[in-house]
């Protein structure tokens, strides 16, 4: 069998190597792509907190663990103190420590265990009804600006409905309250909170519903949490406004709800107008209406005032009258507007003149005149300066050349002697033989000589 890399090297497969960052990393985007924030429930071991801020546990049931680390950012707000062997209920992501290659959750959400299931409970419940578009905006019904009858779903012993007639009395006395009484925790209080709104439904008695209580733990609250209660929220002919718990306190009601309060006071407020605001503003609208009423008059007034003087305007003798005065006004009028055209046709025919003798061509061929007798002298100038520039650069060359001349030279004694008959240029006795003939030019003619005796002189001694 052939191996993997047999063959010549351009044809073998290229290998694909991964380092162990690569890996760890593409295994890190794998799984935190692939799973959505979880809910893992466990028990705590090996809970460490180090100077950072941060936690380091580990979670695990009878069969396995799982590494788990809450940074301080998420676990700052926790309600309670962790410890080994807590059984608790985590939201976290799923992902992998890079530089140990360690598979991790990190937990952004942890709660102790023993309302777990209610809270997944909620969770799922609140999901289904969510799809269905139980809670959608567009199904929200608005509240009554002024409700004349305000229907209350509460307990009657409660601290809840004390502090909701509280409110309204504060805030708007004379909207009378009707009380349908109901328990608000316990087994069955889910259905007889439905029925209640069945009733009140039914009845049309009230312009809008509160169904609230006061605070309480998870459990406490379970039965505004049910199915039933919140169908029968959205199946109510009358807006339902919710103050249930605390500030921090959610249920599905709520969500069903047309409007969530906070509190039980604050559902309160939400669904009755402020008396002294209400006061103030028909005290407003009492004032516009006052002076929209004084401005009417006026208006009446004026225009009544417009007829007489235009009844009185209509006179002959006062139509006469005012014609007359604008036969003057115009008249007036039209002499001033023939003086500003005399002079606007002045003033044109001064420019225009003006124009005209720039134009004339006799001071054209003055300008042009002078112009050349001016361009003439500079052109003479020019001319001179340039020759006696060039005189000057002439003469210097023939010095220069006067000086680098061998007639010069020749002129001062000395001779030029060529070898005949080739002409060869003598600088050493040596060239020439006893009786060759040499020529000898002399600063003025030429000597033709035929050489008697050569007298060679020895070359000089080196470094010398």
């Amino acid at each position: 069998m052939l191996s993997p890399d047999a063959g010549p090297p351009q044809l073998r497969p290229q290998r694909d190597v991964y380092t162990i960052s690569r890996l760890n990393r593409e295994v890190r985007a794998l799984l935190e792509g692939a799973f959505p924030l979880l809910w893992v429930e466990g028990e705590l071991s090996n809970l460490s907190r180090p100077g950072s801020g941060h936690l380091y546990f580990t979670l695990k049931d009878a069969q396995a663990q799982v590494r788990c680390a809450m940074f301080r950012a998420r676990n700052r707000n926790l309600a309670f103190a962790p410890r080994d062997g807590m059984q608790v209920l985590v939201r976290a992501r799923i992902g992998l420590y890079e530089a140990r290659g360690d598979f991790q959750l990190l937990v952004e959400h942890m709660e102790e265990a023993g309302d777990g299931a209610l809270r997944r409970a909620f969770e799922a419940l609140k999901r289904r009804l969510a799809a269905e578009g139980l809670f959608d905006e567009a199904r929200k019904r608005p509240l009554p600006a002024l409700p004349r009858r305000i229907g209350v779903i509460t307990s009657p012993t409660g601290a809840a409905i004390r502090d909701i007639l509280s409110v309204l009395r504060r805030r708007f006395p004379s909207i009378p309250v009707l009380l349908y009484p109901v328990p608000v925790q316990g087994e069955g209080a889910a259905a007889e909170i439905a029925a209640a709104l069945a009733l009140a439904s039914r009845r049309a008695e009230c312009d809008v519903l509160l169904l609230a209580r006061g605070g309480g733990s998870l459990e406490d609250l379970w039965a505004f949490n049910e199915e039933v209660v919140a169908r029968a929220i959205r199946a109510c002919d009358i807006p339902v406004v919710t103050g249930i718990g605390h500030e921090i306190d959610f249920t599905i009601a709520d969500f069903a709800a047309d409007r969530r309060a906070p509190t039980p006071s604050g559902a309160a407020e939400l669904v009755s107008p402020d008396r002294s605001e209400w006061l103030a503003r028909l005290e407003h609208q009492g004032a516009r209406l006052l002076r929209a009423q004084r401005g009417a008059l006026q208006h009446l007034r004026a225009r009544l005032d417009g007829l007489v003087r235009g009844l009185a305007g209509r006179h002959p003798g006062r139509q006469v009258q005012q014609r007359t005065q604008r036969l003057d006004d115009l008249e007036l009028r039209l002499r001033g507007a023939v003086r500003g055209e005399l002079r606007g046709a002045r003033g044109a025919l001064a420019e225009l003149a003006a124009r005209l003798e720039h134009h004339f061509p006799l001071a054209r061929v003055q300008r042009l005149s002078a112009q050349c007798g001016h361009l003439e002298h500079r052109l003479h100038a020019t001319l001179r300066a340039g020759l006696g520039l060039r005189a000057q650069r002439l003469a210097a060359l023939g010095r220069t050349l006067d000086t680098v001349s061998p007639l010069a030279t020749l002129g001062r004694g000395y001779a030029i002697v060529r070898r005949l008959p080739d002409g060869t240029l003598l600088r050493d006795a040596a060239q020439v033989e006893a009786g060759a003939q040499v020529e000898t030019r002399l600063a003025r003619g030429r000597l033709l000589c035929r050489v008697e005796e050569t007298r060679p002189e020895p070359d000089p001694p080196e470094g010398t």
